[in-house]
This record gives structure tokens, C-alpha cells and sequence, in this order.
């Protein structure tokens, strides 16, 4: 049509109906949330309709249950901007696209990405309607709409468009992409369909919404920090204007006008056992608020949360829970910052193969040292006496030490300092991902000297050193949320990467 619309301020593209040239990075998200608004009501109505009284959708009503879709062409006119951030730049000419999906709750990470693309590159940049179908089970909320229906998932995937998990997929994040014979090319590491079955494991695993969760993620294996989370989080919302609520499991919203007593009982009331690995949110005004998830033990649910929480484009993960001591030296309750992983986990060998290395990243290895400097009150020698830089090996077997005798040669090549069963895979999975990522551990029991987990040492180790080692991840987080243009770092891509971070 190529006319103005003066009414939406868009202009339609010559070449192609379906899609609308957007000025701005605004107008994009703005258009890219009206057609995925659009196109769920259509097939969120048109599956109640059959549930109802079997009435099918036409073609007509078919094609509306699509994803949109934005486009971004660049064409080299010999600009070569000077910029030293690690994403929303391309580096090829040509057409690069994604698949959205919730727009309007990734209003700011797209923003993020569009407002200095399209301030620094030339670009024409447009939006539309995809071809990919969305799964009707993505606009089902609770699932009580097919409850007493008699219809079967197999039925409705018959009528309408369902999850094909070929479709879904980790390939560009990977390196499987063929990027010299795809037009287009990629414009993130993931499209709608991947996100969206993200967002339903999310909200399986950890018991609350997605969009409660926060930009800045705690990982923990073990459930007496969720009780330092609350207590901390409760803190905070007294004392620190910039929070503002606190959800639980189950959806479970702790509002900052609450009184103590209101709140304590909420907390009681939380059955946070029904959920494999449940999620408590600080929540920041700002949008700049702290996750944790206990992830349990071992490295299958520390590669399984991070698969889904990756779509969300966190700032950073840090690992905070307990390992083993390896050296003579250790104390229970001192502090082990990784500064290398010796993966023996397993899990991810096929995508990251062991011998692929894993780097330390400068800025969260900093923000850990000094976020444990003001915890704890102590710096220089007095810190090195209770926090030790090392090598982790990250298990995936927890009696690891019946094996002692074959893996002890390996181990001390390494010069290990502590063993868990999450961390490496936690690093590996950031590195692989796109997601900054560090890891603190504290010392729980040192089983090659004799001081192993015992019910009464516990108690008292659990006591002594859980509040503080869970202040020193969350005040390493306050350092790295001012750090963000340092954080997202160029260590983390590849040679062939998507303009989006």
C-alpha cells in the first residue's frame, strides 16, 4: 500500500502487506504486542468455542494463530560505528528475524536491544505476522478450561495447531546454525516457540509466574537459604524504598503496606513442597529485583532450571550453596570463589564438551570478593584466611567418594579446592547461554579428612554461616547491577552471534 496511517503512525511495506516499516523502537514493541494480543484472543475464543460445542476454527480464523515476527535489514553503507557493548550490533548485512512472544512483558529487554540498533546501525526495521503457528496449549492458563470437556490433547492437536518440539530448539545458541546459507539470519538466540515453552516449565518448576521473576537470580541447593531469603526480603521491604512486594510459591504476594504479623503468616501458609524447585522474588520497582530458586541437588535440575530461566535474559545467576572441602587448609564455613570448574557432571558434554573452557568472568569474580569484604568486615589476609580462589569439580555422582581412589589422580591434576554437583554445570550453562554467571560455595564438611556431614555439626554450621554467605550473593548482585555495560561481556560470544543480547 505504501500510504501513511496516520492514526497508528506506521507505513506499511511495498514489498511484503503483511508487514509495517516502525520508526521507532517504541512503535515496534507497541505493534508486536497489539498482533500477539490479537492473535491469542483469536485462538484462546476459537478453542473455547470447541470446547463448547465442537464448532472448528475456518482457514480465516487459522491463519490469525500466529506468532509475530520482527525483521531487521541492515545494508552496509560503510559506517563502522565505534562500539565497544557486547550486543544490539550487527556485524553481517542482510535480513535477520525472530519470532516474539509476551511482547508487552519483554517490553524492556526489547527496548533494550532496538533503541541503539537503530540509533547506531542503518537499519530498516519491520513488523508482522510470522508463519509459525502458536501452540494452543501457550493460551491455556490453568488448564481448568479442558477440565469435564471429554476432549482428549490428542483431539484438539488434530484441530488445533499444538507444541512441535522440533520446532523448539537450542540450535543457535549452540553453533548449529548455518549462518553463510540462511536468509534470514537470526536475530536472537531464541524465538517464540522456545520461549514459550520455557514459560510454561518455569511456572511448573518453580510455583509462580514467570513474569515475577527478576533479572538478577540467586541459585541454592539447599532450602535453609530460602528461610534467609524470606527473612532478608522482609527486611528489605521495610527498610528499602526501591522494593516493593515479595511473591512466594503458589503466587503468594507479600506486599510492602503488610505488617509483620500479616506477612509471618503468609509465609507459614506457603506449601513450597509441591514444587520441584520453587522461586521467591524480591521485587523492585525498577524492574532490577533478586530471584532465588533452590534448585535442589545435582546437576540435572541446575541444566534443566537454567534451560528455562535463560529465555528470560537475566543479567547474571550466581550459584551460593554448599560443597565440599578438598584441602587440609579449609574450615567449615570458609568461602570458596570459583575461578575455574572441572566439570565432571556429564550433562552438557555433547553441546560443551570438558575440554572447552569455562572462563572466570573479571566483574563478577570482583563483585564476590568485595561484596565478601563488606559482609564480613574482613579484607586482605584476614578475608584469604576464609575465602579461597580454586577450582570446583562439579559431580554427578554424590558418592563421588567410593571412588576415591581412581578419581584422586585427576583431582589433584586439577588442584580442586571444593566439589559440588550444580556449580560447573551452572557456569557451563551461562557460557553457553549468554548468561554472566559466578559461583560462591561455603564449606559444609571436608570428606577426605574426616569431618563429614553429621546431623548436630550441621545444625551449627547451618546457623553460623547461612545469613551471611546469602548477604555477601545479594550484596554481590547490588555491586553488579551498576556495572551492567561491563557485565554483558564480549567473553560470552561467538564468532557468529544475533544482534540481541
Amino acid at each position: 500500500m505504501g500510504a501513511c496511517m496516520s492514526d497508528r503512525k506506521y507505513i506499511v511495506s511495498r514489498t511484503d502487506e503483511a508487514f509495517v516499516v516502525v520508526e521507532t523502537a517504541e512503535q515496534a514493541v507497541d505493534r508486536l504486542a497489539a498482533l500477539h494480543e490479537q492473535a491469542t484472543a483469536a485462538l484462546s475464543q476459537a478453542l473455547k468455542r470447541y470446547l463448547k460445542d465442537r464448532t472448528e476454527p475456518d482457514a480465516a480464523e487459522r491463519a490469525l494463530f500466529r506468532y509475530p515476527e520482527l525483521r531487521l535489514t541492515y545494508q552496509y553503507h560503510g559506517e563502522v560505528p565505534a562500539i565497544t557493548r557486547a550486543y544490539a550490533k550487527v556485524q553481517l548485512p542482510g535480513t535477520y528475524s525472530v519470532t516474539v512472544t509476551q511482547p508487552a512483558s519483554f517490553r524492556g529487554y526489547l527496548l533494550e536491544q532496538l533503541k541503539p540498533l537503530m540509533r547506531d546501525f542503518t537499519v530498516t526495521v519491520e513488523v508482522g505476522v510470522s508463519q509459525q503457528n502458536i501452540p494452543y496449549p501457550y493460551v491455556v492458563e490453568q488448564g481448568d478450561e479442558l477440565a469435564g470437556t471429554g476432549i482428549t490433547a490428542a483431539a484438539l492437536a488434530r484441530v488445533f495447531p499444538s507444541t512441535d518440539l522440533s520446532a523448539a530448539t537450542d540450535g543457535i545458541a549452540d553453533g548449529l546454525y548455518d549462518w553463510a546459507n540462511v536468509d534470514p539470519l537470526p536475530l536472537a538466540l531464541f524465538d517464540a516457540a522456545r520461549v514459550d515453552f520455557s514459560l510454561r516449565r518455569l511456572v511448573h518448576y518453580t510455583g509462580s509466574d514467570w513474569r515475577h521473576v527478576q533479572p538478577w537470580i540467586l541459585l541454592t541447593n539447599y532450602h535453609r537459604y530460602v528461610d534467609q531469603f524470606i527473612s532478608h526480603g522482609l527486611e528489605r521491604l521495610r527498610d528499602d524504598p526501591r522494593f516493593v512486594r515479595m511473591v512466594l510459591p503458589g503466587n503468594v504476594i507479600i506486599e510492602k503496606s503488610m505488617d509483620n504479623g500479616e506477612a509471618q503468616a503468609l509465609v507459614a501458609g506457603v506449601v513450597w513442597h509441591r514444587y520441584q524447585m520453587p522461586a521467591y522474588h524480591l521485587i523492585a520497582a525498577d524492574g532490577d529485583g533478586i530471584t532465588l530458586v533452590n534448585i535442589g541437588v545435582g546437576p540435572s535440575n541446575a541444566k534443566n532450571i537454567t534451560d528455562h530461566l535463560a529465555v528470560l535474559r537475566p543479567h547474571c545467576w550466581l550459584m551460593i550453596g554448599h560443597c565440599g572441602g578438598l584441602r587440609q587448609s579449609q574450615t567449615i564455613g570458609d568461602y570458596v570463589l570459583a575461578h575455574a570448574y572441572m566439570r565432571r557432571d556429564g550433562i552438557l558434554d555433547r553441546v560443551v564438551p570438558p575440554n572447552i573452557p569455562i572462563p572466570a568472568l573479571a566483574e563478577v569474580q570482583l563483585a564476590l570478593q568485595e561484596a565478601a569484604a563488606q559482609v564480613t568486615g574482613e579484607r586482605g589476609d584476614e578475608l584469604k584466611k576464609r575465602l579461597r580462589t580454586g577450582t570446583v569439580l562439579t559431580y554427578d555422582d554424590r558418592n563421588w567418594e567410593l571412588r576415591w581412589a581412581q578419581e584422586r589422580p585427576l583431582i589433584n591434576l586439577s588442584r580442586a579446592v571444593a566439589v559440588d554437583m550444580e556449580s560447573g554445570t551452572i557456569a557451563a550453562q551461562g557460557y553457553r547461554l549468554r548468561v554472566p554467571y559466578g559461583t560462591l560455595l561455603c564449606v559444609s564438611d571436608k570428606p577426605l579428612h574426616s569431618e563429614i556431614k553429621l546431623p548436630g555439626a550441621a545444625n551449627a554450621f547451618y546457623n553460623r554461616a547461612v545469613s551471611q554467605h546469602l548477604k555477601i550473593g545479594i550484596a554481590a548482585l547490588d555491586l553488579l547491577r551498576t556495572e551492567l555495560n561491563s557485565l554483558h561481556s564480549r567473553k560470552l560470544r561467538s564468532f557468529d552471534e544475533p544482534p540481541f543480547r
